[in-house]
């Protein structure tokens, strides 16, 4: 059956328990999956690619047919999904598994769709159209995210970032953290600098570097230093997102040293760790110490300086620091 996604958080997912998501708007798929599924059901999260899912379908069904009654209610997310899991969904239905939530995530979808036909007609499936967002709705995520973190940009500035999200709220998302890390030191930020924050789309994300440095992941955060062009602007941006992202699991490290409980831990920091990052965030937590994190805040501080007074040398400066650590 079809819904609108505002409607799904109303459903009785007694009767339904498998989702379709499909559309341009991946910003929004993840902000509904977050808040309407995770965050309302507290539920452990399996994620999988379609091909991988589909590889180890028989093993992975037959788990969740198995499942120990004390064992928790899980949702499995399958991304990238297209009309070869469709026979994988009905032997699912036929097996009529309990305790679990499927979402299966997709771009667009033709009408003529296999899977999308099936989903419609289904009366015990959901699927859910994400189209593009409006610029009214952009607009109005920007300037609260900005009245928020007493963060000013040009009325030129939030044009730019709109016409550069491709209507989705996942994008502007991603370009208001690099803003956000960008003005720990700067709150008036000019139409300049937003430009050349904005193009860092055409790279890899910063915030993955980041977090790859974070995971002590040495050939990843390489591979992404080496195939990356970065200007001396685009330096100061990576450490701080270093930085920012350091001091997060710093406070993330001390909480876990009273509370013994990394779930709650992160649930309860603020901005909130989107559900995907959250993985990432518990690895990085058991491979840091509170004192090497506070001697990388320190580094990151004197490096920054350093790349300010040699702008010629700030790449090579950024990545003798991130490798050498």
């Amino acid at each position: 059956m079809i819904f609108k996604y505002f409607e799904l958080k109303k459903l009785d997912t007694s009767i339904f328990n498998i989702f379709l998501l499909y559309g341009k708007n991946t910003g929004l798929q993840n902000e509904v999956i977050k808040k309407n599924f995770i965050d309302r059901y507290n539920l452990e999260v399996d994620s999988y690619d379609e091909n991988e899912f589909i590889k180890d379908s028989e093993l992975i069904i037959s788990e969740l047919l198995n499942k120990s009654l004390f064992d928790n209610e899980k949702l499995i997310i399958i991304s990238r999904v297209t009309d070869k899991i469709l026979n994988v969904i009905k032997y699912v239905l036929e097996k009529k598994v309990k305790d679990i939530k499927i979402i299966l995530k997709s771009g667009v979808l033709e009408k003529k769709s296999k899977l999308r036909i099936f989903f419609e007609k289904e009366k015990n499936l959901a699927v859910t159209a994400f189209y593009e967002d409006n610029v009214s709705d952009l607009l109005l995520l920007i300037t609260d995210f900005l009245r928020k973190n007493n963060i000013k940009l040009s009325r030129e500035s939030i044009n730019l970032l709109i016409q550069r999200s491709n209507g989705d709220r996942g994008n502007i998302k991603n370009e208001l953290e690099k803003i956000y890390n960008y003005s720990t030191t700067n709150k008036n930020i000019n139409f300049e600098t937003v430009q050349k924050l904005s193009n860092l789309a055409e790279n890899y994300s910063v915030g993955l570097l980041a977090d790859n440095y974070l995971l002590k992941d040495v050939k990843n955060t390489s591979k992404i230093l080496n195939e990356n062009n970065y200007s001396n602007d685009d330096c100061i941006l990576i450490l701080r997102t270093i930085s920012n992202k350091s001091k997060r699991l710093l406070n993330i490290i001390e909480t876990l040293a009273e509370i013994k409980n990394i779930d709650k831990v992160i649930s309860n920091v603020r901005p909130p760790i989107f559900w995907k990052d959250k993985e990432n965030v518990k690895k990085q937590a058991n491979l840091w110490k509170s004192e090497d994190l506070k001697k990388i805040l320190y580094q990151v501080n004197d490096i920054e300086i350093l790349i300010k007074t040699n702008p010629i040398n700030s790449v090579n400066i950024l990545s003798n620091f991130i490798v050498s650590n």
